[in-house]
């Protein structure tokens, strides 16, 4: 069994996780725990059984949880194989903080404020909450979407599930001209190709145990002229 990084005091469960009518039971108390065991590069390590374990139910309950979680776009998961094989090596699972308010209701004791570090430093890191006047343009997911259904042809709409994906890749410091990258190169190579192109979507070329291949697989090309894929706000 994994051993999971000690949790931090407090865990954090957002109102856009509390009010996702889709989770099932306790998948928000587990996104809870997984904010809490967080280091400071916003990842957790835990495992299935750990999860389990801590809440009486059998793996497969807490791998359904997880999927909810994920499918509504509020964590995202990266699973590393041993090579040449199936079997997991490394998971890690990385929270969605944009829901996380910047101010707590309630204060937290001065002797305690070290308990939730790694949290505070993943929201300073990377929520718009905690961006100063002056920052960068908000990152325009949805204008992936819509890119990636110009190109194709589809219709893939702005749900939540859709935006976790391409968020996480933001997350990963990944640019809008990276996305719009990958999109042209897997259009090029599949969008014509009967078996291929049911996987031009968000789930396949914005996962994360493949987007960086997909990247690294494109040529360098020119810029589009005309075109603003990010506009912010």
């Amino acid at each position: 069994m994994d051993k999971p990084e000690k949790p931090n005091y407090y865990a954090i469960i957002p109102a856009s996780v509390r009010y996702d009518n889709n989770l099932p039971s306790k998948a928000s108390l587990l996104y809870g725990e997984i904010t809490a065991l967080c280091n400071q590069k916003g990842y957790c390590w835990a495992s299935d059984s750990y999860f389990a374990n801590l809440y009486g139910v059998g793996k497969s309950t807490i791998q359904a949880w997880l999927k909810a979680l994920e499918d509504d776009g509020h964590i995202s998961r990266d699973v590393i194989y041993k090579e040449g094989t199936r079997e997991i090596e490394h998971r890690y699972i990385r929270i969605s903080v944009e829901g996380i308010p910047k101010n707590q209701g309630t204060p937290i004791p001065k002797n305690r404020r070290d308990n939730i570090t790694s949290i505070n430093t993943t929201v300073n890191n990377t929520s718009k909450n905690h961006c100063a006047a002056n920052a960068a343009p908000e990152f325009s997911w949805k204008s992936v979407i819509d890119y990636l259904n110009e190109k194709t042809g589809k219709h893939f709409k702005h749900t939540n599930t859709n935006k976790g994906l391409v968020m996480a890749r933001q997350h990963d410091g990944f640019s809008a001209e990276d996305m719009q990258k990958v999109i042209d190169h897997q259009c090029k190579l599949w969008l014509n190709t009967k078996d291929m192109a049911q996987y031009l979507r968000p789930s396949t070329l914005f996962r994360a145990s493949k987007f960086e291949g997909y990247l690294n697989a494109a040529p360098d090309e020119p810029k589009h002229e005309g075109r603003e894929y990010w506009t912010g706000g």
